[in-house]
């Protein structure tokens, strides 16, 4: 009876470090590259610490109230009644109180509702100094928003208009369907990733943190929004990827590509959006930003939402790139660097594919409106095309596109490099074909010769 002895049994060795192919975790990076990668890491990692002190904004800077859009003083309050009324009165009404604050325009629509019936909401503020102040506002037939009794409202506050004029409401509160919703995703976060969801919604915090308390702030402050955005987008990104997905060299290389596809994008955005001319101020939100702070750098703030925008989906993208790599390695660690990159670029060309479509359709449903109105236009399509306020969406797209396309190679030959340098420097002699040479005769663990050959008792 014959029998195979091993000289050593690393899988199962007490003290072993070794790692497991295909089901297990991955496998652990020599010293020496994780010096390597430490060496570019902790640098940037550094700057951007830097960055975040020397930048930090300490709030948003006050301002005088304007009063216009999102910079009313807004209360809370609720709906205590509804009353079936006659149009034309309250017509009637709403002219005499407004005669003092503007002439009368001529015959308006009450003569056309004179036959139909309005509703007349009793609005009760619930928040701030006038707690328990009641107003009176009318919803006609063809109005697109509808009350019920006992609905939460959102009222905005006129200090200097009459007294009966001072409230009115600008929406509906819709704060408890909005946290049902989040609850709602947190828990299938949760229950489907387990503890990398809870990672993942604890980045998310920390993500939206950085976002309301250094970047909005900073851009206020008047610092660059470009220099903003590309530090406030670095610290999100290495808080996001490391938090999530755990402080490794796989993690590492996808912060590498994700890096250097963020430099690519703030190239070419800040290239095309001075070639073509964009001001960056093609929307009422924009203009009131810029008036109530004019030292901000509208083209700056364009830029930076380009790159913003586009570091989620980098995430995305390298993260699976890395982890395709490394998982192609673990299932056949003898194979070569051209056919793991080979087999990893075909899995990113699909998602290359599926990504770009992400981005336009995206695109598409957020500013189907805008798209519906010049549908209708009588104007080419290339002229619509090249107008600011599409241009400006079209070009944030393709830029930040081509961010993600570049960055499925490039994340895939640094992951290629560092998986294939790790087992360089863990294995032995290689044959021409890549793969590793086993041992010599009379070597440890040759089958001739040496305390591994068969032998018989």
């Amino acid at each position: 009876m014959t029998r195979n002895e091993p000289e050593t049994q690393p899988h199962t060795h007490p003290h072993a470090h070794g790692h497991s192919h295909g089901h297990g975790p991955a496998a652990p990076v020599s010293h020496h590259l994780r010096k390597v990668i430490a060496a570019v890491l902790i640098p940037f990692a550094l700057a951007v610490g830097v960055g975040l002190i020397a930048l930090w904004p300490g709030g948003a800077p006050a301002h005088k109230p304007s009063g216009v859009g999102f910079d009313q003083e807004t209360q809370s309050a609720r709906v205590v009644r509804l009353t079936k009324v006659d149009c034309a009165d309250v017509n009637a009404q709403q002219q005499q109180q407004m005669q003092q604050q503007q002439p009368p325009t001529g015959p308006g629509s009450g003569a056309q509702q004179n036959a139909q019936s309005c509703e007349q909401a009793t609005i009760e503020v619930t928040t701030g100094k006038d707690t328990g102040h009641r107003f009176k506002t009318v919803v006609t037939p063809d109005a697109s928003r509808r009350y019920t009794e006992g609905q939460g409202v959102v009222v905005a506050y006129a200090p200097k208009a009459p007294r009966d004029l001072q409230y009115s409401v600008t929406d509906v509160d819709r704060t408890f369907p909005m946290w049902v919703l989040a609850a709602v995703f947190a828990l299938a976060v949760v229950v489907v990733g387990r503890l990398r969801g809870v990672l993942a919604l604890v980045a998310l915090a920390a993500s939206f943190a950085v976002l309301t308390l250094f970047i909005l702030p900073a851009i206020l402050q008047g610092s660059n929004p470009l220099l903003v955005a590309v530090v406030g987008g670095s610290a999100i990104m290495l808080i996001a990827l490391y938090m999530c997905h755990g402080l490794t060299a796989r993690t590492s290389v996808a912060v590498l590509g994700t890096l250097a596809s963020l430099l690519l994008i703030g190239l070419l955005g800040s290239v095309f959006i001075g070639w073509a001319q964009l001001t960056g101020n093609t929307d009422d939100q924009t203009g009131l930003v810029h008036s109530l702070y004019p030292g901000i750098e509208i083209r700056g703030l364009l830029l930076a939402g380009i790159i913003i925008g586009s570091l989620g989906v980098l995430d995305d993208v390298t993260v699976t790139q890395t982890a395709a790599v490394w998982e192609l390695r673990d299932a056949d660690p003898t194979a070569s660097r051209r056919k793991i990159y080979g087999a990893a670029m075909r899995i990113g060309r699909d998602h290359i594919a599926s990504v770009v479509n992400t981005l336009v359709l995206a695109y598409a449903g957020a500013a189907l409106p805008l798209l519906l109105l010049f549908s209708i236009a009588r104007s080419s399509v290339g002229t619509v095309a090249t107008s600011e306020v599409v241009a400006e969406e079209i070009i944030r797209t393709l830029v930040g596109s081509i961010g993600l396309v570049a960055s499925v190679p490039l994340t895939t030959l640094l992951a290629v490099l560092v998986v294939s340098a790790d087992r360089g420097s863990r294995s032995g002699p290689r044959t021409e074909h890549g793969r590793e040479a086993g041992p010599g005769p009379g070597q440890p663990g040759s089958r001739r010769g040496g305390r591994g050959r068969r032998r018989k008792r």
